[in-house]
């Protein structure tokens, strides 16, 4: 991408996070995230409100908040004295692709991942290198995760290939975009509004876009991405291209550029413009 447009796509991304910056958490499931103020509490919310990010916001909040009701709003306490016998309090929990099964598993690894650590950061910087791609540190964890003990919640021993908590911990090796994990990152490690920043072991500068369908489309229509195939070749190209623009922080304009799509505020057929003399979008 040429300097000028550079500069152009940088003053206009800008204006945007300016925008968005504040007051716009209602329309994000972190805005439940931010309930809390004590830090354990803030890593594990974070966590499974990431893990159940996707489909309609609304739909998404609702699913976080029935089990936040279930854990009386003390995640941290709840997960330390959660073992898999309590699993029938999920019994009649389901949403889109997930069941409570699903949850109180996800529940229980948290649990192990805080015994074994002491902090779920602890768990993930244990495959993480400042010097190597965080791809490579989401692959440890995930497959760390997943050979943490299920407790018998599927029946069995060992994690079924069928388990739904396994979609709560994707691998990049094999194409997914990571998103929800990625999303995770952010909050966690950034250190500017609606982010968090309570993780200190990992750089700002190392996280990738987490890549969902507003995101894809949005930076195809601006420039920050070639690709038609959405996975984890298209996050690293938009981060790449972000990284131009903000080698420090290169998902800083995720939260603002996913609200056009969230809000509807750029629209299936709307263009934008990066010319100075044009509105950001016009329909």
């Amino acid at each position: 991408m040429k300097t000028s447009r550079l500069t152009i796509l940088k003053e206009r991304l800008e204006k945007l996070y300016r925008h968005y910056h504040t007051g716009f958490i209602y329309s994000d499931p972190v805005e439940l995230v931010h309930r809390f103020s004590r830090r354990k509490d803030i890593e594990v919310a974070g966590l499974i409100a990431s893990s159940l990010a996707y489909g309609r916001v609304e739909s998404i909040k609702r699913a976080v908040e029935r089990i936040m009701h279930i854990m009386d709003w003390k995640p941290h306490r709840f997960v330390m004295e959660f073992s898999p016998k309590d699993k029938g309090l999920f019994k009649d929990f389901t949403y889109r692709f997930n069941d409570g099964r699903d949850i109180a598993v996800l529940l229980y690894f948290i649990r192990q991942m805080l015994e074994e650590c002491g902090s779920i950061e602890g768990f993930f910087l244990r495959g993480y290198s400042p010097d190597r791609p965080i791809r490579d540190a989401l692959e440890s964890f995930s497959k760390a995760v997943l050979s943490l003990d299920a407790g018998g919640i599927y029946g069995g021993r060992g994690l079924p290939r069928s388990a739904g908590v396994r979609f709560f911990f994707p691998l990049p090796s094999t194409g997914s975009a990571c998103k929800r994990l990625n999303l995770y990152l952010r909050w966690m490690v950034r250190k500017e509004g609606p982010d968090f920043g309570i993780w200190k072991g990992i750089s700002p500068a190392t996280l990738v876009i987490p890549l969902d369908t507003h995101m894809a489309r949005i930076s195809r229509l601006i420039g920050l991405t070639t690709l038609k195939s959405t996975g984890w070749r298209m996050a690293e190209e938009i981060t790449e291209t972000l990284r131009l623009l903000c080698p420090e922080d290169p998902v800083k304009y995720d939260f603002a550029i996913t609200r056009l799509g969230i809000l509807d505020e750029c629209r299936r057929g709307c263009k934008v413009r990066l010319c100075h003399n044009k509105a950001w979008h016009t329909r």
